[in-house]
């Protein structure tokens, strides 16, 4: 039998837990119910009263318990916590989220809006928008709802992040601004599936009224050489025949930009698919227009694979590494290939310090037939951005004239398994 001292520390003990919850249970913001039947108690508590109450009721032993609560995120949650809980689902949003401070300091970037303006969203959490979009204040639709406390519905924007921007406004209970929310739907993908629309019209016309007729002419000047002069017959083979197949090559590129070949795709190592594959190919060509290649490659790869069509993304690189030579000045050109492992992304960088381009065209330079080049077709970089973007991936370019282009290209990474 227990002493009366064990039993005073046993009642001391209980009481000391009965505060405990007490405590615990006044620090609970949120308003919420709970009926214990067994018991036949009621303990409820309301928002912004820090005691609860308890309510007697008939005892009912074969009925479950019941407990019910009512949380509101922005009044019973640090809505820093709730912030780090959207972030991850924002990331699946193809769209630009990003919420700001009073301040209109960034407190979550959603990897979208981070990967297409090209920073590591994590570095961007508590600087200024205008460090991300660098733009002007005044052009920033976002500020522009933080200073008039007016939320945009479906406004256009038309400055170098061409699309539609919604915002909204979140309050604090004084009746302070909380947060403001941007969401921006980039319209450029639907402007260059227009642009790549009317190739596609335009190679199927070609690809019907002269493909025909240039076989036929082809087959007929194969046909008479025999019976031509032998000037005649060197004509034939160093001009008339390489311009048709030159025009033939001209119509199977538009139809690439059209409609490019399925992709057969294979799960491989990006730095072992540079290293291997391209490397061979990329090496005679450096050799032969005495360009100097050089890699850099991100070891933390090694534990990543990508899900690519080795034959397309290879002729995304001899595009890219043909553009640096054919824009080649006197001095001697290099070039350099490096990846980075960034946002769960794959980046490849290829650079040259060839002489750049202009500010005037670089946002054309993908454009379907827009070509610096006398007789270029303006088809290359456009079929390399669609074989990138059939990949699930994205391409970029960035350049000061006179001083070297970089073209980023941008590939989902997948853990080894």
């Amino acid at each position: 039998m227990e002493s009366h001292e064990q039993l005073k520390q046993k009642i001391n003990e209980l009481e000391e837990e009965i505060r405990l919850y007490k405590r615990f249970v006044e620090h609970i913001s949120f308003p919420f119910s709970y009926v214990d039947y067994e018991l036949g108690k009621i303990i409820k508590k309301e928002r912004n009263i820090p005691s609860p109450t308890v309510e007697t009721i008939e005892k009912e032993k074969n009925k479950t318990s019941i407990l019910q609560w009512n949380i509101d995120l922005q009044k019973d949650y640090p809505f820093e916590q709730v912030e780090q809980f959207l972030s991850p689902i924002f990331d699946l949003v193809s769209h630009h989220i990003v919420f700001v401070d009073a301040e209109g300091k960034i407190t979550l970037c959603n990897l979208q809006a981070a990967n297409d303006v090209g920073v590591n969203r994590d570095e961007m959490i508590g600087k200024h928008i205008r460090e991300l979009l660098n733009i002007p204040d005044e052009q920033i639709m976002t500020l522009k709802t933080l200073r008039t406390k007016q939320p945009l519905y479906n406004c256009e924007v038309l400055d170098r992040y061409y699309g539609i921007i919604n915002t909204r406004i979140l309050y604090n209970e004084d009746g302070s601004i909380k947060r403001v929310i941007s969401m921006f739907q980039s319209l450029n993908q639907i402007k260059e599936a227009e642009k790549l629309a009317i190739a596609g019209r335009i190679a199927a016309g070609i690809a019907h009224e002269i493909r025909n007729p240039l076989t036929t002419v082809r087959g007929y000047l194969q046909f008479l050489k025999e019976q031509l002069p032998k000037h005649i017959v060197t004509l034939i083979d160093q001009l008339l025949i390489p311009e048709l197949d030159r025009a033939n090559d001209i119509i199977t590129d538009f139809l690439n930009v059209a409609k490019p070949s399925e992709v057969k795709a294979e799960w491989i190592g990006i730095n072992e698919f540079i290293r291997h594959d391209l490397d061979l190919l990329l090496r005679s060509e450096a050799l032969l227009h005495n360009v100097e290649l050089s890699y850099h490659l991100d070891e933390k790869l090694q534990r990543y694979v990508v899900n690519i069509d080795k034959n397309q993304l290879l002729q995304v690189f001899i595009n890219l590494f043909r553009n640096a030579i054919e824009a080649k000045t006197e001095k001697s050109l290099r070039v350099d290939i490096e990846t980075k492992l960034h946002n769960n992304l794959v980046q490849i960088y290829v650079r040259d310090n060839g002489p750049g381009i202009p500010s005037t065209i670089i946002h054309h330079v993908f454009d379907p037939f827009f070509s610096t080049k006398p007789t270029g077709t303006g088809l290359g970089l456009s079929l390399s951005r669609k074989i990138i973007e059939l990949h699930k991936g994205s391409m970029r370019v960035q350049s000061e004239f006179g001083n070297g282009s970089c073209f980023i290209i941008e590939l989902p990474a997948y853990l080894k398994k």
